[in-house]
């Protein structure tokens, strides 16, 4: 039987942290977690009920009345309540807000221990900014995925045209420039290489590959 360790994925927007974290995942026969998708589900709820995405105790009022939650499927579900929200949390409007919700201190302490409780039994890949610091700071493994800003644009800017969204290239850059400072300064857990973590630089690498390397540092994580 497979030992069942807990691996955190961390880095910045758009550096192919939740496509890797999901093969990982199914290759390990482990559950993925997208600690991401929490948040958006977290902007999204202030976005649905009209409520500024700067105001911390709105939010969290949403937050106690509703259980966010996921369902495997070929891509995994995420609902609030009963609310399938899978695709409207990955809209322009939620992905350009996330990053200010994220960084309220209640919200990310509310959401890291609902984490930490799915973690709890091990057997997980969870991904994010803040997991191997903050989430899951004894997990056996901790990796850091980084990637320039132009090769995380080209990705993300092929993401949406696949998906039907128009977007503009140059205007994808910035928002991910801008994301990176928000996620770099914020306050409290903000995005940073934790001392043990292993670095990933995927800007020449492929989505396989970056994955099979994560596995093999698996491996051999599971097997010492």
């Amino acid at each position: 039987m497979t030992k069942k360790i807990c691996i955190a994925i961390d880095g910045p927007a758009a550096a192919g942290k939740s496509t890797v974290a999901k093969i990982v995942a199914s290759k390990l026969q482990f559950i993925y977690i997208d600690t991401g998708a929490m948040y958006r589900a977290a902007t999204y709820l202030a976005f649905q009920a009209g409520i500024s995405y700067e105001d911390e105790a709105g939010i969290m009022e949403l937050l106690q009345a509703k259980t966010i939650r996921f369902e495997p499927g070929d891509i995994q579900q995420v609902y609030i309540d009963d609310e399938n929200v899978t695709n409207v949390i990955r809209t322009d409007e939620i992905t350009n807000h996330v990053s200010i919700v994220s960084a309220h201190p209640l919200v990310r302490e509310a959401l890291q221990k609902k984490q930490q409780a799915f973690a709890c039994a091990g057997g997980v890949v969870m991904d994010g900014r803040d997991i191997g610091t903050a989430v899951l700071p004894n997990a056996e493994l901790k990796i850091f995925l980084l990637a320039s800003v132009k090769e995380r644009a080209e990705r993300r800017y092929k993401e949406n045209k696949a998906k039907g969204y128009e977007v503009d290239f140059e205007q994808l850059q910035k928002e991910i420039e801008e994301r990176d400072h928000l996620d770099y300064t914020r306050k409290h857990s903000p995005l940073k290489k934790a001392e043990d973590a292993i670095t990933v630089d995927t800007t020449s690498m492929s989505i396989q590959e970056v994955a099979t390397k994560i596995l093999d540092l698996a491996n051999q994580t599971i097997e010492q």
